[in-house]
């Protein structure tokens, strides 16, 4: 059982004194990107899946407003999802997104159906009527460029609705109850190719809800270091700090707030970046003042690894190796009581399925394969409330330097999964010099804080080239770099032919068992998170 991964069963304490909104997840891909939108205007909201939400629950929630979102099921179906009945009685504003939309239609008593166009990817609507939902956004009379997902569609409204906005393959594209404060619509919202999205649920939020917008960094940063005093007490806590943005905001974070009760440790498992595990000490042990074990065993890691080639295998032999030597470690200090992570909220809502079935492991980022049941440690996981980019906020908050905020994200397995393939001590460092050359000229060229993640792949081909008067048979070296605002959807960054050339050339001229360099153009539609 991955038990940082599990989604909460109840609602968090962790904004208690804030206003929320709840997101009720249906399944769709991008849920997680409501979440977003909602927190970027400045309010706190949760992400539950419809199963786990009944009268209990939103009773002790206390949403000042509810989001429904979209999902792959059809309401037509038998068994498919349904939102608690007690959302609709509790008196705020709601709003249904795609599925939602009609699930909220069929439970109120319209009608949805099947066998109609469907209607996926970009859409036009025409806003027939006003409505607070755009107000100050989109006029009446407007065409306007949505996101649209959808084969079923509404063919008649629930009692009390009316059509405000339609799409050619979508009639009722925006239908509302302005007395309920029920808004529903047929396309999302939350995704960037709906380009004026975010304003209509910032007027859901603040507009028709009513809600201030009173969460922030500031506020967070002082609550998580109550709770964070609350739940250690006098015990202490050993972090495992990986040296990426996660691990090093919560050992800041947990540093601050218990102090020398914290102690880090960096595993160096052989599988860094190059010159990162010097960067990673000199911060933490001559910056900070962390108390810091150092931990040299790569020979442990990569002796695992010999003979390897399944990349899930391999991250399961890290994980279960970082478990150990933390385990180890905690004993060489006298004993641990937690196990500090950087665990985020994306970590815990996405290794299980939305709908609350079976597990799905999308993301394995954070314990790769899975805590152990007989852990002799508890979990402290601070930011597991916040996504990637508040987790960047926070670091600034707390004052960490910004080469280390703004660092591209570097997966838990590092260059393991950057060797396709089996791995050896010639193909790391043949990476990590390529690697670092790449990322050098992408500094000089000023593109750095422009692109989310970029990096280097060691491909398990080798090709026949001719390198002066000699024939060389050398490693493909594949180059990658994708932008993204949120780390959920990802295209790829459109370097020139310049700069492609001005890196393919260094690498080629500097880094030995190289003979070969290709850039990859792959993008990533919403929904998808990781691209290793």
């Amino acid at each position: 059982m991955d038990k940082s991964s599990e989604a909460p069963s109840a609602p968090t304490a962790s904004a208690a004194h804030h206003e929320r909104v709840l997101i009720i997840d249906f399944g769709s891909q991008v849920t997680q990107l409501i979440a977003r939108r909602v927190r970027e205007n400045g309010v706190y909201c949760e992400i539950h899946p419809f199963n786990k939400v009944d009268g209990a629950f939103l009773k002790a929630f206390a949403p000042k407003a509810v989001i429904f979102s979209g999902g792959p099921a059809s309401v037509m179906e038998g068994a498919s999802p349904r939102a608690p009945d007690e959302a609709f009685k509790l008196g705020v504003p709601i709003l249904a997104i795609c599925y939602g939309q009609q699930t909220m239609t069929v439970q109120l008593g319209g009608v949805v159906e099947g066998g109609h166009a469907r209607e996926f990817g970009r859409a036009d609507v025409e806003v027939k009527k006003p409505s607070p939902l755009f107000e100050g956004v989109w006029d009446v009379g407007g065409r306007y460029p949505v996101w649209m997902s959808h084969g079923d569609r509404v063919t008649k409204l629930a009692e009390g609705f009316e059509v405000i906005a339609t799409s050619e393959n979508a009639p009722f594209a925006i239908a509302v109850d302005e007395k309920r404060r029920f808004y529903t619509t047929m396309f999302h919202p939350e995704v960037v190719h709906t380009p004026d999205g975010a304003k209509l649920l910032k007027n859901f939020t603040h507009r028709i809800a009513g809600m201030r917008g009173d969460w922030s960094m500031a506020a967070f940063k002082e609550e998580a270091i109550a709770r964070i005093r609350a739940q250690v007490g006098k015990g202490r806590v050993i972090c495992g700090l990986s040296g990426g943005v996660d691990s090093s905001v919560a050992a800041v974070l947990i540093h601050e707030a218990i102090g020398d009760q914290l102690t880090c440790v960096y595993v160096d498992h052989g599988l860094m970046r190059k010159g990162e595990s010097e960067q990673v000490v000199k911060l933490f042990r001559d910056h900070y003042n962390i108390p810091l074990i150092h931990a040299e065993e790569s020979e442990l890691f990569l002796n695992a690894l010999e003979g390897v080639s399944d990349p899930e295998l391999k991250r399961t032999t890290i994980g279960k190796l970082f478990i150990d030597v933390f385990d180890a470690k905690a004993d060489s200090i006298g004993g641990a009581d937690f196990l500090a992570q950087g665990t985020l909220y994306p970590d815990v809502i996405e290794s299980k399925s939305a709908t609350g079935g079976p597990s799905v492991k999308i993301k394995s980022h954070h314990n790769v394969g899975g805590l152990p049941e007989n852990m002799k440690m508890a979990l402290v996981e601070p930011l597991r409330d916040l996504f990637k980019d508040e987790v960047r906020a926070l670091g600034r908050e707390l004052g960490l330097p910004e080469t280390f905020v703004g660092r591209h994200p570097f997966p838990g397995p590092g260059l393991a999964i950057r060797v396709p393939g089996q791995i050896t001590r010639e193909k790391l460092d043949i990476l990590r010099e390529a690697d670092a050359v790449y990322l050098d000229e992408i500094r000089k060229a000023g593109l750095y804080d422009k692109i989310w993640q970029a990096f280097a792949v060691l491909l398990p081909v080798q090709t026949v080239g001719v390198m002066g008067d000699h024939r060389t048979y050398e490693y493909v070296c594949a180059l990658r770099a994708v932008t993204s605002t949120d780390g959920m959807t990802a295209d790829f960054y459109p370097y020139s032919m310049d700069f492609l050339g001005r890196a393919a050339t260094r690498i080629i001229n500097e880094v030995r068992g190289v003979n070969r360099v290709v850039y990859d153009v792959t993008s990533k539609p919403p929904g998808t998170i990781e691209w290793e």
